[in-house]
């Protein structure tokens, strides 16, 4: 009635992981028991990533110590100098007796050189309660030892039973007289030794006080197994002779006597036994016909006077031996005496923890147990302690300074919050309305010379253009999505292709105006506003039939680019076709340097009406400057500077259209009047 072996040492691994001791020693009996502990651990330990510092079995001792010099040799060159502080051992009592002088020696820091003590990992074979040795043995070895047990329990009334045994009984226990000689250390008035350490027995020592190192008044695990064993042969037995008796009751009538049964005969009934005892507990077997119960945990507490108590400290369960769904249980309360202080688990380990942000480096030719500790590589990460690699974080996230955590990226675009973003608003509203400003002095003096002679209605086309490009950067200014990647190049290279062709019709009306005044000249008939309106509407049809491909092709569209900026997703529109992108940039080139070479020729006709050189002025400076240093800066930037180029680019372009064309006229209409009528011009004429 006891349970498997094996539970108890995948219990043992268990509870290495519990406190992160990965660098231990294994010392196992030299016998049966101790074969069986290492060819079970070994794979065990191995599997959790728990090295083993050394492996040693116990030498073939007699109780005399008469190989002492072997045993001191092993002890002193192995365990003493090893660094694991968590020592495992399987065997029983006689195997670990002979090593106990050299082990007190070593606990007691009378070896030079020793490291701090050991805990000690017992299984259950080793039992120190019954022993005919206990008394020899100096307890303070396993001081603090945290030692595995059967399960037990508390029986109701045990106690009650044991306080009135007395070994003078006449019907009393056959054996008691021999344990009493043995705890009490005392002798019976027949008894044929001379010696009597404590005097003679009288029947009136107590068990109660004796200590829990010689005698416990609770039921101890084998009694408890005992227990439990006899209740399940008793129901076995119930049950086997319920049944034999309702079968041949059935067949030959009432029963006499009892039936004669055979040992097999109650393996069924055994196996299907289950039933509570007086501690509450249930009992039964499991499939494989073994008991469902696990081990208690107990840590050893040790005395000057060479007695100790054991100290339950937690439970160990295999859930699936018992129906549940996990299968390990460990349960550990407080094994603080395990502690060299008390408060802080020791050590047991090869090499130092690796803290978060670094990762385990095996070192050549030692165990995987031991190793270095190498910083994460660039971008990757460690979120715990004893990693074995560096993880990369997604793309959505980059890693902290110290690398031991990914944050979530910021998103970026440009925005009218940021300081970038308001100083192009800024400039904008500046610009728009400055030209608002100036279409109101020219509607306001339309009817004066100078506004006339400068063919008033294209004038106005061109300010209302210039007026639509200041607005075209508030379509930048926000999140990019669908809609607004669609309209900004698109609003964009409309709007200012109409800007771009009515300077070139302004420029080709002075031209053929000029050509017109000759006598016999055929140009007079192309002379008129419909020539111009056929230049701006013809050039901007024709950008909008380039914007239509586009959009119909592979228009634009929001993109999330996360690995450009580290710490940044750039929030941006993708051009979709950056073949189309160029040609309407390139359209628009195309026109303005049209526009160029012909106020270029035309620079020299009479100044009545003549606009070329600031035209030319206004064209070279720009496209030759702004549009031509655009194309290599907006390919190397991204994200929110990238757009802020195409922006400055729109507002330096228009806004020297507008300052080179319009503020010599609005001078002469503000603030020279006097210049400003039919006169003046015919005088500048001639």
């Amino acid at each position: 009635m006891v349970p498997n072996d094996d539970h108890q040492y995948t219990g043992i691994v268990e509870l290495l992981l519990h406190f992160s001791w990965t660098w231990v020693g294994l010392l196992a009996g030299n016998n049966e028991s101790g074969e069986k502990c290492m060819q079970t651990l070994q794979p065990l330990l191995s599997s959790k990533h728990i090295c083993l510092a050394f492996l040693e079995r116990t030498p073939q001792a007699s109780y005399a110590y008469n190989n002492l010099p072997l045993l001191y040799l092993q002890v002193n060159q192995v365990i003493v100098k090893s660094k694991a502080s968590a020592v495992i051992f399987c065997g029983n009592s006689a195997s670990i007796l002979a090593l106990l002088p050299m082990l007190a020696q070593w606990e007691g820091g009378n070896v030079a050189g020793t490291p701090m003590r050991k805990v000690w990992i017992l299984t259950a074979q080793l039992d120190f309660i019954g022993t005919t040795y206990p008394k020899r043995w100096d307890m303070q070895v396993f001081q603090g030892s945290i030692s595995f047990t059967v399960h037990s329990n508390e029986v109701q009334r045990f106690r009650d039973f044991l306080q009135p045994l007395n070994p003078f009984e006449e019907n009393g226990d056959g054996f008691l007289k021999q344990f009493w000689t043995l705890v009490f250390r005392c002798l019976f008035p027949n008894s044929n030794m001379e010696e009597k350490p404590n005097g003679s027995c009288t029947g009136e020592e107590k068990l109660e006080e004796l200590p829990s190192s010689d005698f416990e008044m609770s039921m101890t695990a084998h009694s408890y197994s005992v227990y439990n064993a006899v209740y399940a042969m008793a129901h076995a037995l119930h049950n086997t002779l319920l049944h034999r008796y309702k079968q041949r009751a059935a067949t030959e009538g009432e029963m006499q006597e009892l039936p004669k049964l055979q040992s097999w005969q109650l393996h069924p009934f055994l196996r299907s036994v289950s039933f509570n005892n007086s501690a509450g507990e249930k009992i039964s077997f499991g499939e494989n016909r073994e008991l469902e119960t696990g081990f208690d945990i107990t840590n050893l507490v040790t005395f000057p006077n060479n007695s100790y108590v054991r100290i339950k400290c937690g439970t160990y369960l295999e859930l699936h031996i018992m129906g549940g769904k996990d299968p390990i249980l460990l349960y550990v309360l407080n094994c603080s005496h395990a502690y060299s202080n008390g408060k802080v688990p020791p050590h047991s380990v090869c090499s130092p923890s690796c803290p978060p942000g670094s990762r385990k480096k095996k070192k050549e030719g030692e165990k995987f147990c031991c190793y270095d500790c190498a910083p994460c590589p660039e971008g990757r990460i460690a979120s715990q302690k004893d990693m074995n690699d560096c993880i990369g974080c997604s793309e959505d996230h980059y890693p902290n300074k110290d690398q031991t955590q990914c944050i979530p990226k910021t998103i970026s675009f440009l925005t009218f919050g940021e300081p970038l973003g308001m100083c192009i608003a800024f400039l904008s509203l500046l610009f728009f309305l400055l030209t608002l400003l100036v279409l109101v002095i020219f509607a306001k003096h339309q009817d004066t010379p100078l506004v006339r002679a400068n063919n008033r209605d294209l004038t106005y086309t061109l300010l209302t253009s210039l007026l639509l490009c200041f607005l075209c950067p508030f379509i930048f200014l926000s999140r990019p999505d669908r809609v607004t990647c669609l309209v900004r190049q698109i609003a964009f290279g409309v709007v200012f292709t109409a800007t771009v062709s009515c300077v070139l019709a302004k420029t080709i009306t002075v031209v053929l105006a000029f050509m017109a005044t000759k006598p016999g000249s055929r140009m007079r008939k192309w002379v008129g506003k419909r020539l111009a309106s056929a230049i701006v509407l013809t050039c901007t049809i024709i950008q909008a039939g380039i914007c239509t491909v586009w959009l119909g092709t592979s228009p634009p569209f929001p993109h999330f680019d996360k690995l450009y900026v580290t710490g940044e997703i750039i929030l941006e529109c993708n051009e979709g076709s950056a073949a189309l992108f160029y040609c309407v940039l390139g359209y628009m080139g195309f026109l303005a340097i049209v526009s160029f070479v012909v106020a270029f020729l035309a620079r020299k006709l009479p100044d009545s009406f003549n606009e070329a050189k600031f035209i030319t002025f206004s064209i070279m400076l720009l496209f030759c400057s702004v549009w031509v240093s655009f194309v290599p800066v907006y390919l190397s930037t991204k994200g929110k500077y990238m757009v802020a180029v195409e922006i400055f680019s729109i507002l330096a372009s228009s806004a020297g259209l507008l300052g080179f064309i319009f503020s010599p006229k609005c001078y002469i209409i503000v603030l020279r009047p006097d210049l400003n009528d039919k006169q003046q011009l015919i005088r500048r004429k001639q």
